[in-house]
């Protein structure tokens, strides 16, 4: 008699990557970890990655017209895997081993509420790499339970991307992991704050930062393979190289998630980079997992966090309820631990709320 099993299906945001998985039920559940290295947040423009190895032998298992065809892999010099990402829309699917085949899932494609009890996320792992603890510190429990944080004595060979320091005119590196992608972030402009665009996307609590902000929305989850991105907002005149309307410099690929909106993500390496709505062409939502600041991750000498609000919180809800209230919590603690009580960074400003809403 058969084993019997789970069959779970996962689909990126333009369904190009459509597949299945059929896991023997005495594997459930599956372990999930958070992996906080460099090489992830650069290859996925998020701050961590949620991925969980498979039973040996488990491959996915495409539905028509969906194909591994229809995927880009990367592979780096030092990489003992290939990382997957749909060719069209740039969500990551997964990792493939070169060693013996094995695949290691990005779960955050699959519906987590649909699938309740299948996947528990078991730890978070080298959080050293962000030098300030990163979303560890934002999702340090969930269901009331501490997230175990692993960091092993050896990290894998270039697991640490150098850290570019401020240059003397105080310039901020974002660069994808293959390098495809590279720009510059200035501080606000002093003719920029004196202006109606500098009063709507410059908080006056610190004029020298940009806005920061963490979404668990659908779409971003579906096109970046995670399960919460986190954009530092900030206008086009503030980046160098310059960008044109359709957001594609060095080797990005533009995608169209909804109307109006627009993204953009590395067709060499799959890192999501780029988040613009048309209605609000000057202002540019850069992923925050491809910034170099020095002093950690979250950016905190260059980002003005707004952690009074999970963006889009009633989608993550649908999505994954646990997870959602674990980092609504883990958002007004590490603001509480790190600033104190404050005020809610987007009071009055009607233009943010409507770029999140996008």
């Amino acid at each position: 008699m058969a084993p019997e099993s789970k069959t779970l299906t996962a689909s990126c945001h333009c369904r190009n990557a459509h597949f299945s998985l059929t896991i023997p039920e005495s594997d459930l559940p599956l372990k999930v970890h958070v992996c906080h290295c460099s090489i992830c947040r650069q290859t996925h423009g998020a701050l961590c990655s949620f991925h969980c190895p498979v039973p040996s032998g488990v491959e996915p298992q495409f539905i028509a017209p969906s194909g591994l065809e229809k995927l880009t892999g990367y592979a780096h010099p030092y990489s003992e895997s290939t990382r997957y990402f749909c060719t069209s829309c740039g969500c990551h699917i997964g990792d493939r081993s070169h060693d013996n085949g094995d695949w290691y899932i990005s779960v955050s494609v699959f519906d987590a509420n649909a699938n309740e009890g299948l996947w528990e996320i078991g730890s978070h792992a080298f959080t050293n790499s962000t030098r300030d603890g990163g979303m560890s510190e934002l999702i340090p429990q969930i269901r009331g339970q501490m997230v175990r944080v692993w960091n092993p004595q050896e990290s894998p060979v270039s697991e640490e991307l150098p850290v570019v320091p401020a240059r003397e005119d105080d310039q901020l590196l974002a660069q994808c992991h293959c390098g495809g992608v590279s720009m510059t972030i200035s501080r606000p402009h002093r003719d920029y704050l004196s202006g109606p665009a500098g009063r709507k996307w410059v908080h006056p609590s610190d004029i020298s930062k940009w806005l920061a902000l963490v979404d668990v929305c659908r779409g971003c989850r579906l096109l970046t393979g995670t399960h919460a991105i986190a954009w530092i907002l900030v206008p086009t005149d503030h980046i160098s190289p310059s960008l044109s309307r359709d957001l594609l410099i060095g080797s990005l690929k533009s995608y169209v998630s909804s109307e109006g909106t627009l993204g953009s993500f590395c067709g060499t390496c799959g890192a999501t980079v780029f988040r613009r709505h048309m209605s609000q062409p000057g202002i540019v939502g850069i992923a925050m997992g491809l910034l170099r600041a020095s002093e950690g991750v979250m950016a905190t000498d260059w980002a003005c966090w707004r952690t009074t609000k999970l963006e889009n919180s009633d989608e993550g809800m649908k999505y994954d309820e646990w997870f959602t209230k674990g980092l609504e919590k883990g958002l007004v603690d590490w603001r509480t631990r790190k600033y104190g009580t404050m005020q809610d960074l987007a009071v009055g400003l009607e233009d943010y709320e409507s770029w999140c809403e996008h």
